[in-house]
């Protein structure tokens, strides 16, 4: 008998390789074994500027004025950024500014204090 694991979904023992996914000719699931996920997830790593690994609740300073897209405000150079979160996306910074309020940045134009 083979050593393949039953179905997440449904519980079937009747699982079948199809290339490298596993299948459930019972409910149609379609998975990949669990080795493989864990090669597959990416944990991504957000740098600052100068190339520091940034974390959820870290204190950066802005490293250039920044224009606030829509207003006529600017983020000023030396901006000290407290307790700021990792989000994905174009903008990896999400943070409330003092002065600004609710604000997400580029962590390219910031440096970890």
């Amino acid at each position: 008998m083979s050593n393949l694991p039953n179905c997440p979904k449904c519980n079937s023992e009747y699982t079948y390789e199809d290339g490298n996914l596993l299948v459930c000719p019972e409910c149609a699931h379609e998975w990949a074994p669990v080795s493989e996920q864990e090669n597959t997830e990416e944990t991504k790593v957000v740098r600052d500027s100068n190339g520091n690994v940034l974390n959820d609740g870290d204190t950066v300073t802005v490293i250039k004025d920044l224009k606030v897209k829509g207003s006529s405000l600017v983020v000023k150079q030396g901006t000290k950024v407290k307790n700021i979160r990792l989000i994905d996306g174009d903008h990896d910074i999400d943070c409330k500014i003092d002065s600004l309020g609710a604000m997400k940045l580029k962590s390219e134009f910031v440096k970890k204090i």
